[in-house]
């Protein structure tokens, strides 16, 4: 969507026939102990965000999951095993023995629209699904006839209802991607509805220029009835080399989609396009939104119990852009904290690291910006 830069530029779950079921594979090289495997503690997010998280943003109960991924050994869980769980949909766990574990994916995960309502894919905190730098992670698009339309109207309906939880996702990239304007490092949504609980995203990447692409970790494009993308108690970045790196959106990316944001952490991301969108003369655009870039009409950014530090953009907002092109949008931070997010280009007077364009002036409350 186009827009004016600063410088005035014009629900019921899968049917379990038969109970619990396991996917697994003959062994396989994509399947390798994690580096730190002896004692690593998953705790991603901010520890000290106080931010209350409510029922419907809360981790989703897997105690009976319809299918689990390995039989008990690192070997028993592959590629191929994460990409048929998804696509046959319910809630599924994994089962890789006692140590953290990386699976390198060689092909990404899909979503079938048909097999929900609901998919949770649960990774237990010692899980990292990896893109190996190559390709996006996983994949959800109600209107992409590819996976199935179930309904008439596929650019707003309420399901699949995918949550990703107590998963790491390492090494996406979604460079080349073109559907839907590509974006969407690891994760790339369009419609049903998105939850992120207790997850870590590292070193994802997505196309390097481009004025409105962007999320190196997570692209959204639409959610069911204007409800919002929770992200909670997660972990984007975390450290100097781990950040996400694309056009705009370091870690998260939207157009007309609202976020929720509790108690997470989002560090070393960075915009890295150049041009702003629209795009200046002779320039490929983009290159905002540090850690955060939102785009659209009506649409709400909720940050609490956060921390966003350390971010960058080449243009706009190194830790948040957001443009309402009608202004209706608004944006409220509490309890959180925003510092050391350079905006090389422009950002809102009096709001570090924000560029802002909505009905009014972003709300903060008990937060500090600098």
């Amino acid at each position: 969507m186009r827009h004016r830069d600063a410088r005035g530029q014009p629900t019921a779950e899968l049917g379990r026939s038969g109970g619990e079921q396991r996917s697994s594979a003959a062994p396989s090289a994509t399947a390798v102990p994690s580096p730190s495997a002896a004692a690593a503690v998953f705790a991603p997010g901010n520890p000290k965000g106080k931010a209350v998280v409510p029922a419907e943003a809360r981790a989703v109960n897997t105690a009976k999951p319809t299918r689990v991924i390995g039989n008990g050994t690192p070997a028993s869980c592959t590629s191929k095993a994460v990409v048929a769980a998804v696509a046959a949909g319910g809630i599924i766990t994994f089962d890789c023995g006692p140590d953290p574990l990386t699976i390198t994916m060689t092909a990404t995960a899909k979503v079938r629209n048909a097999n929900g309502p609901k998919i949770v894919l649960d990774g237990g905190g010692r899980i990292t699904l990896s893109g190996g730098g190559k390709r996006r992670i996983l994949y959800m698009n109600t209107c992409d006839q590819a996976q199935g339309w179930t309904t008439s109207h596929c650019q707003d309906q309420d399901h699949p209802q995918l949550t990703v939880q107590n998963l790491t996702f390492a090494d996406g990239n979604s460079t080349g991607e073109t559907a839907e304007g590509g974006g969407g490092g690891a994760i790339f949504v369009r419609g049903g509805r998105l939850k992120v609980v207790n997850s870590r995203f590292i070193r994802n990447r997505c196309d390097s220029t481009g004025p409105d692409l962007g999320g190196a970790a997570i692209r959204v494009l639409s959610q069911s009835k204007g409800l919002p993308v929770y992200i909670v108690h997660s972990t984007f970045g975390g450290g100097p080399g781990l950040g996400g790196r694309c056009s705009n959106g370091g870690a998260l990316s939207s157009i007309g989609v609202s976020w929720v944001v509790l108690n997470s952490l989002l560090t070393h991301n960075s915009a890295i396009g150049h041009g702003a969108n629209p795009a200046r003369a002779g320039l490929p655009g983009g290159g905002s939104g540090g850690a955060i870039y939102t785009d659209g009409n009506l649409f709400t950014v909720r940050l609490a119990g956060t921390i966003i530090q350390d971010n960058h953009a080449e243009e706009g907002g190194g830790a948040v852009f957001f443009v309402s092109n009608d202004r209706t949008g608004t944006m409220t931070i509490e309890g959180s904290t925003l510092r050391r997010n350079p905006s090389d280009g422009f950002e809102t007077r009096g709001y570090p690291g924000i560029f802002f364009l909505g009905a009014r002036n972003p709300t903060v409350t008990s937060s500090t910006l600098k």
